[in-house]
């Protein structure tokens, strides 16, 4: 039996890959603490994975191949919730950058348009935005 038998197609394959590299994530400095597991249950909810799966993700991340995306905006939304996950303890180490690295590379980012995101992405979430970047994101907020 396939990989596709058993979780059907389309977007949902690519929800369940992009699940899997999420446990990857959490999983990557030891365990899953608590606040990572509420996280992948949040997640999984929001990708519409059943419990059935998400035990079968847990136990074994890596039999979920990663699928890219050509839109740029899906791409990065993926990204988004990856940076989530690994925020969840409030600090990125240098696997977790590893991983996330690989990721938006397999997501369908160039080498060097996934450095720049990346490098964007970490002053974002440890909040160290810049005066003129929180201006402009606030003013953005209310166009």
């Amino acid at each position: 039996m396939s990989f596709s038998d058993l979780f059907g197609s389309g977007e949902h394959l690519r929800n369940l890959s992009h699940f899997a590299s999420i446990v990857n994530l959490a999983a990557i400095d030891g365990e899953i603490n608590e606040k990572e597991e509420a996280l992948l249950r949040r997640f999984a909810r929001k990708l519409d994975i059943s419990e059935e799966e998400y035990s079968k993700v847990m136990e074994n991340p890596k039999l979920f191949p990663l699928v890219g995306y050509n839109s740029v905006e899906k791409r990065l939304e993926r990204l988004h919730d990856l940076f989530r996950i690994i925020y969840a303890d409030h600090d990125i180490d240098e696997e977790e950058s590893e991983l996330v690295k690989r990721y938006a590379i397999g997501l369908g980012f160039s080498s060097q348009a996934s450095e720049g995101i990346i490098k964007r992405s970490i002053q974002i979430f440890s909040g160290q935005l810049s005066f003129e970047d929180y201006r402009y994101l606030l003013e953005k907020e209310r166009a």
